[in-house]
This record gives C-alpha cells, sequence and structure tokens, in this order.
C-alpha cells in the first residue's frame, strides 16, 4: 500500500516539474519575443532620429534630443511671431506720417523732406522684414516638423521603455520563482524516488524471500499429502491382502493402465503438436512486433521532422510579423514628410502667385509714371517754345509755371528714385523667389535621388543575399550552363516547329480548297454557334465547380471546429471528472474514409502522457460508461446549446464511486453554468440513490420524482421532497 502511494506521488511529482518545464519554456519564448522586439524598436528609433538629427544618436539620448527639438521649435516661433509683429507696425506708421506728418514713436513734426525719407525706410525696413520673415518660416516649419516626427516617435519610446524597465523585469523575476519552484520540485520528485527505489529493494527482497518459504510450505503439503495417500494404500493392501486378487482382476488393471497410457500419450503428442504451432505464432508475433518498432522509429521521426518544421514555421512567423512591424514604422514616419512636401509645394505655389501680382503693380506703376514724366516733358518743351518766342506780357507767368514745373519735375525725379529702388526690391524679391524654388527643388530631387540610392541599395544587397543564399558565383555559371543548355534545346525545338508549321501551312491550302464545297456551307456560323453553347457549359461547370469547392472547404472548416470544439469540452470534463491515474484525457479522432467522399470513420483515443491509443478493447466497462457520458455532454453543449433538454439514463452503470461522485459534480456545474437559461431541463434516470442524493439539492429543484410498482405490477409516480 505504501509503495502504490508514493508511486502515485512520484506521478504526481513527475507531472508538476513536467508543467513547470513547460512554464518555463513558454516564459523563454516570451523573453526572446520581448527581447526581439525591443532592439526592433530600438532600431527603429535610433534609425528615425539619425535620419532628423543628420548624426548618429543613441536611443538614451532621445529625451535630451525631443526636449532640444521642442525648445528649438518654440524659439523659432517666437522668433517668427516678433518678426511679424514688427511687420505689422510698418504699415501703421506710413500711414501715421503721411496722415499728420508726424513721427509715429516720439510724435515729432515731420518735414517734407524728412518725412518722405522716413517712408522711405520703413518701406526698406518692411521688405527686408518680410524677407526675413520667410526665412523664419522655413526655419520654424522645419522645427515643427521635426518636433512633430520625434513626438510620434514618443509612443514607440515609451513601449520600448516599459518593456525594458517593467515587462522584462516582470518575466525574468517570474523565470526565477519558476526555477525555485522547479529546483523545489526537483529535489521532492528525487527524494520520492530515492524512498521509492528503496522501498522497491525492500520489496523484491522480501518477494524474494516469500518465494522460498512459499515453496517449503507447498512442499510440506504435499508430503502431507502423499504419506496421507501412503497411509491409505498401505490400509487397503493390508485389507486387501486378506483375500487376494484375482488374475482377471489384474489383467482389468492392466489394461485400464495401458489404455490410460495410451490416451496420455495422444494428450502429450496434441500438446508438442501445439507448442510447434504455438512457436510458429511466437516467431511471427516477434517479426510482427519487429515490424511494428521499425514504424514506430519511422513515426517518431516523422514526428520529430514535423516538430522541427513547426518550429521553422514559428520562427518565420516571428520574422515576418518584425517585418510587418518595421513596414508599419517606416509608413508612420513617411507620412509626415510627404505633408511637408505637399506644404512646401503649396507655400511655394503661393508665394509665386503673390510674387507675380507684385511685379504687375510695380510695372503699372512704372507706366503710369512714365506717362507722367512724358506729360512733364511735353509741358517742359511748350515752356520752352513759349520763353523762345519772347511774348512780353506772358513772361513772368510762364517763369512762374516753370519754376512749378522744375519742382514738380524734381519731385517726380524723387518719386521717380523712389519707384526705382521699388523695383530693385521686387527684382531682389523675384530672384530670391526663384533661388528658394531652385532650393525647394534641388531639395525635393534629393530626396527623390537618396531615396532610389536607398532602394537601389536594398535591391543590391538583397541581391547579394540571393546569390549567397543560392551558392555563389559557381552556382549561378552552373545554372547559366544548364540555361544555355535550354536554349539550345528550344532552339531546335524552334526549328522543329518551323518544320512543323509548313506542314500545317499547306495543310492550311488544301483545307481551304475543301472548305469550298457544299458541305462545309456557312461552317463559321455553325462553328461559332457550336463554341458559345461549348464556352457557356463550360464556364457553368466551372462556377458549379467553384461552389462545389467553397460548400466543401467551409464544411470541411465547420466539422474540423466543430471536433476542435468538441474534444476540448470532452478533455475538460474528463480531467474533471475521472479520478483514476491512467488515462489523462480522451478524444474523438475522425479519419476520411476516401479521397472523393466525405464520410469519416470516429474512433475515440485515450491520452496517457505523449501515448495514444484506441479505447476499443482497452479499457473497462466504467470506463466506458464515463468516456460515453461525457462525449454525450460535449455533443449537446456543442450542438444543443439552445434546445436545453439534457436526458441522461443510468448514467452510473459500471462506474466506481469515486468517478460517480465526479460525474454528479460535473452534473450540477452544468446546472450552475445553465441556471440562467430559460429553458434548460435536466432530466436523471437511476437506482443509484446515493447518486440521486448527490445531485438532488434544494437549490436546483423542490422535488423529485419516484417511480415504484404495486402488487399488481402497476407503476405508481409519487413526487417526493428534495432530502434535507
Amino acid at each position: 500500500m505504501e509503495f502504490d502511494d508514493l508511486s502515485s506521488k512520484s506521478r504526481e511529482a513527475e507531472k508538476e516539474v513536467n508543467m513547470l518545464q513547460m512554464k518555463i519554456q513558454e516564459v523563454n519564448n516570451n523573453l526572446s519575443k520581448l527581447h526581439k522586439d525591443m532592439d526592433s524598436k530600438k532600431r527603429f528609433i535610433e534609425s528615425k532620429v539619425q535620419f532628423l538629427d543628420q548624426q548618429y544618436v543613441s536611443i538614451d539620448s532621445y529625451l535630451q534630443v525631443f526636449d532640444s527639438a521642442k525648445e528649438k521649435r518654440d524659439v523659432q516661433k517666437s522668433k517668427y511671431n516678433i518678426a511679424d509683429g514688427m511687420r505689422q507696425m510698418f504699415d501703421p506708421f506710413e500711414r501715421v506720417a503721411r496722415a499728420h506728418h508726424i513721427c509715429p514713436c516720439c510724435e515729432r513734426p515731420f518735414s517734407a523732406e524728412e518725412e518722405d525719407d522716413f517712408v522711405r525706410k520703413q518701406r526698406v525696413k518692411a521688405a527686408s522684414s518680410a524677407e526675413h520673415m520667410k526665412v523664419l518660416a522655413v526655419e520654424s516649419s522645419n522645427a515643427d516638423s521635426c518636433f512633430q516626427q520625434l513626438d510620434k516617435l514618443r509612443v514607440v519610446y515609451e513601449e520600448y521603455a516599459k518593456i525594458g524597465k517593467e515587462t522584462i523585469p516582470l518575466a525574468e523575476k517570474k523565470m526565477n520563482e519558476l526555477n525555485e519552484e522547479l529546483d523545489q520540485k526537483s529535489q521532492a520528485l528525487d527524494d520520492v524516488l530515492g524512498v521509492l527505489a528503496q522501498i522497491k529493494a525492500d520489496k523484491d527482497s522480501v518477494e524474494a524471500l516469500v518465494q522460498p518459504v512459499d515453496t517449503a510450505d507447498r512442499l510440506y503439503q504435499e508430503i502431507h499429502a502423499l504419506q496421507k495417500q501412503v497411509d491409505d494404500l498401505e490400509y487397503k493392501l493390508d485389507f486387501r491382502g486378506q483375500g487376494g486378487k484375482s488374475m482377471e482382476e489384474i489383467q482389468l488393471e492392466l489394461n485400464t493402465l495401458q489404455s490410460r497410457k495410451d490416451s496420455l500419450h495422444d494428450d502429450l503428442e496434441k500438446l508438442r503438436e501445439e507448442e510447434i504451432f504455438m512457436s510458429n505464432d511466437l516467431s511471427d508475433f516477434r517479426m510482427r512486433l519487429q515490424t511494428l518498432k521499425e514504424d514506430k522509429e519511422k513515426a517518431a521521426n516523422a514526428l520529430r521532422d514535423m516538430k522541427k518544421a513547426e518550429k521553422e514555421l514559428d520562427r518565420l512567423a516571428e520574422e515576418k510579423t518584425q517585418a510587418d512591424l518595421d513596414e508599419k514604422h517606416l509608413a508612420e514616419a513617411l507620412g509626415p514628410l510627404y505633408k511637408e512636401k505637399e506644404n512646401l509645394l503649396g507655400d511655394y505655389n503661393d508665394l509665386k502667385v503673390k510674387r507675380n501680382h507684385e511685379y504687375e503693380e510695380q510695372a503699372e506703376f512704372r507706366r503710369k509714371y512714365l506717362q507722367e514724366f512724358e506729360m512733364l516733358l511735353n509741358v517742359t518743351s511748350k515752356i520752352k517754345e513759349y520763353h523762345d518766342s519772347r511774348k512780353g506780357q506772358r513772361l513772368k507767368e510762364l517763369q512762374e509755371k516753370h519754376t512749378l514745373s522744375e519742382s514738380q519735375l524734381q519731385s517726380c525725379e524723387i518719386r521717380k528714385q523712389e519707384i526705382l529702388v521699388e523695383l530693385d526690391k521686387g527684382k531682389d524679391l523675384m530672384r530670391n523667389q526663384d533661388q528658394l524654388r531652385r532650393n525647394i527643388e534641388d531639395n525635393l530631387n534629393y530626396r527623390k535621388t537618396k531615396a532610389e540610392v536607398d532602394r537601389l541599395a536594398h535591391e543590391i544587397d538583397s541581391l547579394q543575399d540571393r546569390i549567397l543564399k543560392s551558392g555563389g558565383i559557381p552556382t549561378f555559371e552552373s545554372n547559366l550552363l544548364k540555361l544555355s543548355q535550354e536554349r539550345e534545346s528550344l532552339l531546335s525545338e524552334l526549328n522543329r516547329c518551323h518544320g512543323t508549321k509548313s506542314v500545317y501551312q499547306s495543310n492550311i491550302s488544301r483545307n481551304k480548297v475543301d472548305l469550298k464545297q457544299a458541305q462545309y456551307k456557312d461552317i463559321d456560323k455553325r462553328y461559332f454557334d457550336q463554341l458559345v453553347l461549348l464556352k457557356t457549359t463550360e464556364m457553368a461547370n466551372k462556377d458549379l465547380d467553384r461552389y462545389y469547392s467553397a460548400l466543401d472547404k467551409a464544411l470541411m472548416r465547420f466539422h474540423s471546429m466543430k471536433m476542435e470544439e468538441i474534444n476540448k469540452i470532452i478533455r475538460e470534463l474528463w480531467q474533471q471528472t475521472y479520478r483514476g491515474q491512467d488515462i489523462d484525457n480522451i478524444s474523438i479522432h475522425s479519419d476520411s474514409e476516401g479521397a472523393g467522399t466525405r464520410s469519416y470513420s470516429y474512433r475515440v483515443l485515450m491520452h496517457t502522457g505523449d501515448a495514444e491509443l484506441e479505447m476499443r478493447g482497452r479499457c473497462s466497462a466504467g470506463q466506458k460508461v464515463l468516456a460515453s457520458l461525457i462525449i454525450r455532454l460535449a455533443l449537446a453543449e456543442t450542438f444543443c446549446l439552445n434546445c436545453g433538454i439534457l436526458a441522461l439514463d443510468e448514467p452510473t452503470t459500471n462506474l466506481d464511486g469515486p468517478n460517480a461522485e465526479s460525474l454528479a459534480a460535473a452534473l450540477l456545474r452544468i446546472m450552475e453554468d445553465r441556471k440562467g437559461q430559460e429553458n434548460f431541463q435536466l432530466i436523471v434516470i437511476t437506482h443509484d440513490e446515493r447518486f440521486a442524493h448527490l445531485i438532488g439539492q434544494r437549490q436546483h429543484a423542490e422535488r423529485y420524482y419516484r417511480v415504484t410498482k404495486d402488487d399488481h405490477q402497476h407503476s405508481i409516480i409519487e413526487a417526493q421532497e428534495i432530502f434535507d
């Protein structure tokens, strides 16, 4: 009894150790994924920051770069706001000076020359301020764009920091705890195995001592029986010796003994023949056993290859996920650049339109000035004519007009100089505009060229990787030789096809002559009609095949999903119900009977560790009943969720006490889970009163029905209260 208890404890301890090892492996895989994710985020952040900052920056300096970019954005924005405020003051200053002829700052009166000089200086400052504001606007936009891109990277950096400071330390802490627990469980398992080995050795010693004792006791019993037979024979001899035996009696006894000898000899021959037959069967069984062992080795090798392929698939899936993540990050990073490009192009177009408009205004102003200047020249020429004509009565008047005209001419000359200055400024602005446009175009071309260079470098690297993966230049040379041979064969095939073509052309000429006969009249129309009929039939067949394939795939997927769901419920119910240690869980497997049919043969398998066997012919009646009940419960849970009626007839047949109690507990859990369902009903028919006591509880029902027979063998149904 103690040996069995220790054996069960050792099995439980071994299961716990295996579970801990599986958990440790899972945590290791999780740690590996976290480290890969962390490295990916680190590379992504460093590459983006290096692209924005134009120098290598480690991920630890990200916050410093972010703060510096934020400060730079604020500084550039404040500079732009200050310049904009100064620009807004120039126009009011000029209007105040023109309207009131005073200084807008100190309110000092202006003379005409001082006022013109002040206005000219304000206009020069306004023009230079506008140019300066353009530069500040570009710098502020660049600083804001850089800050926005760094701000978008902050989420990735926070995830990176969280993984490094919280997630990975927690996983490592859990790993250490699991390792400590594994050490404790392994030590306990070693102790139990040591005690179990000692007890087993003691048991073997006792069994070795018990066997001679049993043999001696058996021999003593045989001696005692033989002694009793000897005494009986001596008594019979003494009793029969008084009368003696006749010759006939002795001969009869001899014949009887001879016949018995013959029958024993026949039995011996039969036994020898049976021994030979059994030896042959044993040889056959040994050969089958050897074949099965070889098949088992092949299956084990195939299973190892399958597991290796699954691991490779998992690794490739992780690499694909990582590549998708990098691609997503790059797409997010390129979005602001495209937006910035569109903004710059919009600003450039707006600036170009504005400058063209200003240039047209300046040209119009210059045209008007030239007209006024020509008008003044005409007036001056007339004054000169009047002066040359020496008209006395109008001399003084003409002199006054001449003086006035000269003053007007001087003011116009001053205005001309101002307009020329404005024109020079406009030309400078146009040149600066062209320079800015060229800079923007050069920047766009540079980015486009850089992207093309990066793409070509990536293609070169990928081609080099393909060359290395393909085996290098010798492999390509061998492929080239192979392709050359294929080319030669294709050329020979082409020549053969040319010969065949000439034969076909001669056949075509002959067939054209044949087509002119009466039996081929309207052959094109008839052929077209049949071709249309054929194509429509083929299209209908393809559509039917496509629909059949889609329906078949849907049915197969539905079947596999339902089988997975049923096996999951069966595994949970079995582990909750079965109290034995020989079967871990059971499952239903379906095998297709043919490639062209959709019929399945189902079999129930039992699992113990990594081994699985069919339950048919290998389990007890109780295990069969329990498996049948669990499978039916799983089918009802899967396909009859809205039905609500669950009927069980003698569910405890062939079940022992612990398994019956587990079944009752499972039914109680089902009732507890389904108590919110309005149409749920559980009907149990049983002779096991203990089982009825286990499932009959007041929180689930108020009464139960007992069916008995009266003296006339009539059934009587009585409602009775639930047991207190």
